[in-house]
């Protein structure tokens, strides 16, 4: 009987303990969920830490650090905590860490875009060890959802002078599924299923993202086998993909919740003329960009707030291509052959190819467009952080619900806020805080839906493409799926043989 036991216990050790490989494509720069605003720390974090809530597979809120939550009234939200939960260093979890971090996320001293969303709390309060009252100002279109953001261990924390440098932003302790194992920059990160996990364990043991900054790089490293997951460009898709690689893993293709766009510094004398900014989104044609980076795989984007949202303006479209109405533009604007508008667009050195087809379209309206790229860390710390830029080429990664404070209200220009362009519209700010109080879906859509046509015509960015999301996975992981938040949605079930 011992013997069958052992067995027994070693087959399915065998079977739960395995190495998921996959990919990052930058470096993170702080592993701190309320200071992580890049994709690549925020891919990290997620597995680290926990919020009160989050999203299942079909989108719906549940309860996660939480174990429910009730509405008192239009204002008052109780939630009630799991009382299983430790944090990975073996300290309970409690209400005492959810008022830390509402208090540390809405301190002065911290620069963090994520304020904005408690910004709309009156107060805060422990009720017991394991319940907290959320007063809210006036009824919040996402109040639910802004306690998605990650909590922080009060007792670690609660004696740092300044977290915006603190040592934890490298080495962080969670309440997640996985924990830090191993992190350098420009290296691989490791993290290691966490024993202490509240929820069933991962049956994945270790996960190991692979820097690979290179798109080609990732793409030899799956051709090789080496990874279990990773993204594959439309071209690689198209003309590198062989039967050898489609036999070992499964692709799959959704549209994405991705946009790309050129932003301009508004602030700069160079685009505060509108027909400047007009004529640069008439000589640019995205359909063009679409075919020829994308092959086809993804839309062209028409404004600030994805399809499939009750955010979208279906009656905005796309500004049709035409070089001789942005020359007009141009010219009535002061430039010409002889005095050409010439301005620098800085960007992350993955998107060289977009901005060197957009220099070559720019170039037949007589634009003059010089070119920047730079590792991903660099471009946030020297250009984007410090607002030093004429124009950028970047992507943001929108949530499932619509918030146009974040990146277009003008107190969002600020340090730390991701309006780094400078926009700034009363209007646009007016309808922004007026939605705010709206619980009411479908009165909510119709006034993001009238944001969305302003924001557009005025030009603060020229949206480009919505591109389509190629995953490949090694076959012999299951259970695999497809979700609205994504292929990994499950990967706590995964097995890997």
């Amino acid at each position: 009987m011992k013997t069958l036991l052992m067995f027994l216990f070693f087959v399915t050790c065998h079977l739960y303990a395995g190495t998921l490989h996959l990919s990052l494509s930058a470096n993170p720069s702080r592993l701190n969920p309320i200071l992580s605003t890049d994709s690549a720390s925020s891919l990290i974090t997620q597995w680290i830490f926990n919020g009160l809530v989050k999203y299942d597979k079909d989108a719906n809120i549940v309860p996660e650090l939480a174990e429910s939550y009730t509405f008192k009234d239009d204002t008052t939200l109780v939630f009630h905590l799991r009382r299983d939960v430790k944090w990975s260093d073996g300290v309970p979890f409690n209400a005492r860490d959810v008022l830390f971090t509402y208090e540390t996320i809405t301190s002065p001293k911290i620069f963090t875009p994520y304020a904005s969303g408690f910004m709309h709390i009156s107060h805060v309060k422990m009720l017991d060890e394991f319940s907290v009252e959320v007063k809210y100002k006036y009824p919040y279109f996402k109040a639910l959802e802004v306690w998605m953001m990650e909590i922080l261990p009060e007792h670690l924390l609660k004696g740092e002078t300044d977290l915006m440098t603190s040592k934890f932003n490298q080495a962080p302790i969670g309440t997640g599924s996985y924990v830090l194992h191993q992190f350098q920059i420009s290296k691989d990160t490791v993290l290691k299923a966490n024993p202490t996990y509240f929820k069933s364990s991962p049956k994945i043991d270790t996960m190991v993202f692979h820097y690979l900054p290179d798109p080609s790089s990732e793409f030899l490293m799956l051709k090789s086998r080496q990874l279990d997951v990773g993204t594959l460009t439309p071209l690689q898709l198209e003309r590198q993909v062989d039967a050898d690689f489609r036999d070992y893993y499964t692709i799959y293709e959704e549209i994405s919740h991705v946009y790309t766009y050129m932003g301009f510094n508004l602030r700069s004398e160079k685009f505060k003329d509108p027909r400047v900014r007009e004529a640069l989104s008439l000589a640019i044609d995205r359909q063009e960009l679409v075919d020829i980076l994308y092959f086809g795989h993804g839309k062209v984007c028409t404004g600030p707030f994805l399809p499939g949202t009750g955010a979208f303006n279906t009656e905005v479209q796309a500004p049709k291509h035409d070089i001789a109405k942005a020359k007009a533009l141009l010219k009535e604007a002061g430039y010409d052959e002889n005095h050409p508008f010439e301005f620098e667009l800085t960007t992350g050195s993955n998107r060289t190819a977009a901005a060197q087809v957009l220099q070559y379209q720019l170039q037949k309206a007589g634009v003059v467009m010089k070119l920047r790229a730079l590792e991903w860390q660099a471009f946030l710390n020297t250009v984007i952080f410090p607002r030093k830029f004429e124009a950028v080429l970047m992507a943001w990664s929108l949530g499932l619900k619509s918030d146009a404070y974040t990146i277009w209200h003008s107190e969002s220009s600020r340090k730390g806020g991701f309006n780094f362009v400078g926009y700034d519209n009363a209007e646009v700010d007016r309808l922004i805080k007026e939605a705010e109080k709206i619980v009411d879906q479908e009165k909510f859509d119709a006034l993001y839906r009238e944001i969305f046509a302003k924001i557009v015509a005025d030009n603060p960015y020229l949206f480009l493409v919505i591109p389509s999301e190629i995953t490949a996975v090694n076959k012999k992981i299951t259970p695999v799926s497809t979700s609205i938040i994504g292929v990994m949605h499950n990967e706590n079930d995964w097995i890997k043989p």
